[in-house]
């Protein structure tokens, strides 16, 4: 175990305010590499998570009011304050979810250029003029915003949903109430700080940290909430949709994923392998849109498959806050390394071949698990159907193309795809019959800010990013003017 340190007490921002909960209760959060109690969080009751929605809610008529450069400005100063402090956001993230401390700060970095960029967008989001049936009629469609949005945070890229959720919400005249992950909810309280540091009106963003059952329940079935957007499991994007429903509240949910590799024999086995292993690596394996599959036609199965093995069995792993540098880090939390663990086993007792890694490490404290090659499986094995979330990389073979797309597409999940070809005409029959919001080519699975990231099927409603994800955070206002 590594030496105890002071454990750090965060307190909410509502309304413009630093505060505890109202009932006095905290929640832990723990060091994953070190099993440790690093923070003290508040446990928010339903009481303050009303006050937080009450605060939004009076402050976001006069926030829409401010012109749209105005409230960039905003943004601008927040992105700034940021590029000011990655390092210490990127210590916080590596202490309380696990994240590679390198990884981590290019999220706090994309962080920052996500504020900027949609904070450019103020002035070029519009509305339309409609050509009339009438004479002397003008239809005109307005964007406007919904009012008060929620944002429902996952713990695997805690800062940068900060960023994906807030800046197009507050840009387009909304505000907004952040409910963190309670694994990996420091980032956001600490984040609070630069708010306040920039001057943002009070209740224009408001950050409450608590149990799903409660603050989670609430955010998404208040009749003051206009819109709910929430990065999650499948499950938790459910049970959202149903507590939503009856005040038929818009949601946009980036869920759960399934990601497929598919490598091809023309493929660069050499590029297949290095962005399937960084695809798989990233975040020890916990994206929802990296590559959680892989099949590879089977006249270069044998390359691949030796080249793929060998790399993943040189990943490093450790605590990201120490002092070698590593490849990938400690699963989040106990539950998440014993589901790991206990897919890999399954996976094992129906015949599946483990080729490298396949055990929890044994070390004195932290939730880790080896990268780990899976062969002999197939579509009927739950390890290529469901999500690992981990680093766990099961290999099946196909004989053409049309074999591999079938077998990409039998899946329930939908988010990402990626092929490794040098063959235009493979390339353009997988960019239009795979079932997936997303197919990259050629280059490991992670998106752009400026693209759409989307799921189909069960990967989601809606999407984020970009133009279109911009446009997620208004609705239109037709008005017809009938003149003489």
């Amino acid at each position: 175990m590594s030496e105890l340190k002071a454990i750090t007490t965060y307190q909410m921002y509502i309304n413009g305010e630093f505060v505890h909960a109202s009932s006095n209760e905290t929640l832990d959060v723990t060091n994953p590499a070190t099993e440790e109690v690093i923070s003290k969080v508040p446990k928010a009751s339903l009481e303050d998570t009303r006050r937080a929605i009450d605060g939004s809610v009076q402050a976001q008529k006069e926030w829409a009011k401010l012109p749209s450069s105005e409230r960039a400005t905003y943004l601008f100063a927040i992105s700034k304050e940021i590029r000011s402090n990655i390092d210490e956001y990127a210590k916080i993230i590596s202490e309380e979810m696990g994240k590679p401390l390198d990884q981590a700060v290019v999220e706090v970095s994309v962080t920052a250029e996500y504020f900027e960029y949609i904070a450019g967008w103020a002035r070029k989001y519009e509305g339309e003029i409609v050509p009339s049936d009438r004479e002397n009629e003008n239809i005109l469609v307005f964007k406007q915003p919904i009012g008060v949005v929620a944002g429902i945070l996952p713990w695997n890229f805690p800062f940068f949903l900060i960023a994906r959720k807030a800046a197009p919400a507050i840009l387009t005249g909304n505000t907004i109430v952040i409910k963190p992950s309670s694994v990996s909810p420091n980032n956001a309280l600490a984040f609070a700080r630069i708010l306040d540091k920039v001057g943002l009106p009070k209740g224009v963003i408001n950050i409450v940290t608590g149990s799903g059952s409660v603050v989670g329940e609430e955010l998404s079935k208040n009749e003051k909430i206009g819109m709910i957007s929430l990065t999650g499991s499948t499950e938790a994007g459910s049970r959202v949709m149903e507590k939503a429903s009856k005040n038929i509240t818009k949601v946009s949910l980036e869920l759960g994923g399934k990601a497929p590799s598919i490598v091809m024999e023309d493929a660069d086995i050499d590029l297949a392998v290095k962005s399937v292993l960084d695809s798989r690596i990233i975040n020890t394996g916990q994206v929802c849109n990296c590559t959680e599959r892989v099949y590879v036609h089977e006249n270069v199965a044998d390359e691949f498959i030796e080249k793929i093995t060998k790399a993943m069995s040189n990943v490093s792993y450790g605590n990201p806050l120490g002092d070698e540098q590593i490849d990938m880090g400690p699963l989040s939390n106990e539950a998440g390394l014993k589901n790991v663990e206990d897919m890999v086993n399954r996976a094992v007792e129906n015949g599946a071949t483990v080729l490298t890694g396949g055990n929890r490490v044994n070390t004195d404290a932290g939730y880790y698990y080896e990268p780990t090659v899976l062969t002999n499986v197939d579509n009927s094995f739950e390890i290529m159907k469901e999500e690992v979330f981990g680093p766990v990389l099961p290999i099946a073979t196909f004989t053409s193309l049309d074999e591999a797309i079938e077998l990409a597409n039998d899946c329930q999940y939908g988010l990402t795809s990626a092929i490794f070809t040098n063959n235009v005409n493979y390339m353009m029959r997988a960019s239009n019959e795979l079932e997936f919001g997303e197919t990259y080519v050629n280059r490991e699975s992670f998106e752009a800010i400026q693209g759409f990231h989307a799921g189909w099927k069960k990967s989601g409603i809606g999407g984020a990013d970009g133009k279109h994800g911009l446009e997620e955070f208004l609705q239109t206002h037709v008005v017809y003017i009938q003149y003489k």
